[in-house]
């Protein structure tokens, strides 16, 4: 009776562990291996594949696989809440690809439709509700938070404006801008990281609240966002592949 009981309590927890990873999961049943049966296991691993898929379908990345990179925005950031993260893998390139490559790519593609007329609706509503009508004052921007040695490797000189975000800093792999107004104090930071395959281009978004807006305007547009990242990250792959189409890891640009 009493190890039906305890049985029944071990399930419990890896069911609550099956949103936090496998490797979670495994490590308590490993430990509790003679109450757990294999077969929880095989589940386990069958929605740890869903889960890839659907991640790959959706271009989201975990926090934790995110926060594994070696970043500056980590501490740039530290008291910022890391939102939401996305990616793309861009096969091959060649060695040596930079963010400066992705942006350029990304300046000489034409903007997709469907960011066109949601960037459209967007600043649209902005003018009508005045939600942008103050811009973000330098006392607000965490331009001092770089340090001197960011601020002088940068490619690009911090403050310099890039549509309507402020660059904090540019260096070949990382990438962080910020924009402020009346909804949200936002950031973005583009990561490109080399694999064996090419590269994997992440986009980190961090939101601090500025106001009671921020909370209803971030519910209002997470369904325009699902839609909208995707859509923007699958222009930058094509734009790669037309670029880069026959160039693996190995070859030198």
């Amino acid at each position: 009776m009493i190890r039906e009981e305890y049985s029944a309590v071990t399930h419990a927890k890896i069911e609550s562990l099956r949103n936090l990873g496998l490797d979670k999961a495994e490590g308590l049943a490993k430990n509790k291996g003679k109450h757990f049966g294999r077969e929880h296991l095989g589940e386990l691993r069958g929605n740890a594949r869903v889960k890839s898929r659907w991640s790959t379908l959706t271009m989201r990345a975990s926090a934790a696989e995110y926060r594994s990179l070696h970043l500056r925005a980590h501490e740039v950031l530290r008291d910022v809440p890391l939102y939401d993260v996305s990616f793309v893998d861009l096969p091959g390139g060649g060695s040596g690809r930079t963010v400066a490559d992705v942006r350029a790519l990304e300046s000489a593609t034409p903007p997709s439709r469907i960011a066109t007329f949601l960037y459209g609706l967007r600043y649209f509503l902005g003018r009508v509700f005045g939600w942008d009508r103050q811009p973000m004052r330098p006392e607000d921007s965490f331009l001092e938070r770089p340090s001197e040695r960011d601020r002088r490797d940068s490619e690009i000189t911090p403050g310099s404006l890039d549509g309507h975000f402020w660059v904090l800093y540019q260096f070949p792999r990382e990438a962080l801008c910020e924009t402020r107004n009346m909804t949200v104090h936002g950031f973005i930071c583009t990561a490109l990281v080399s694999n064996t395959n090419g590269y994997r281009l992440y986009w980190g978004v961090y939101v601090r609240r500025v106001s009671w807006l921020t909370r209803p305007y971030l519910v209002a547009i997470e369904p325009f966002r699902r839609v909208l990242y995707p859509a923007m990250l699958r222009r930058i792959r094509r734009a790669w592949l037309v670029a880069y189409t026959g160039m693996s890891r190995i070859d030198i640009t």
